[in-house]
């Protein structure tokens, strides 16, 4: 599967943005699906995950702000971004798994990542 991750850009704390991840290829409600993020200089960190079924998993610090939800009629996850703090500064990373994961090392396919900009 291919993944390719956009909707980023810049946006004043406290708004919001919808990322989008668009796959191609086969199958692609039999993946689980992946957000992760890198700041710079710092490791990239789970954001959050979607299943095959639906459920939802998120990082602690995103928990309540961030909403994960998936379209497999369009081969499309989203991540709507809401209350965003400049600490959400990153590149933003789709990722698909034959597993549900919450680990970097548990999904085997990556998007190009899209910029997300916070400013205070």
């Amino acid at each position: 599967v291919q993944l390719q991750a956009f909707g980023g850009g810049l946006v004043q704390a406290g708004g919001s943005l919808r990322l989008s991840c668009a796959a191609s290829g086969r199958a692609f409600s039999t993946y689980a699906m992946g957000w992760f993020r890198q700041a710079p200089g710092k490791e990239r960190e789970f954001v959050g995950s979607i299943s095959w079924t639906g459920m939802t998993k998120y990082a602690d610090s995103v928990k309540g702000r961030f909403t994960i939800s998936r379209d497999n009629a369009k081969n499309t996850v989203y991540l709507q971004m809401s209350s965003l703090k400049p600490e959400d500064t990153a590149v933003y990373y789709c990722a698909a798994s034959h597993i549900y994961s919450s680990t970097y090392s548990g999904y085997g396919y990556w998007g190009q990542g899209t910029q997300v900009t916070v400013s205070s």
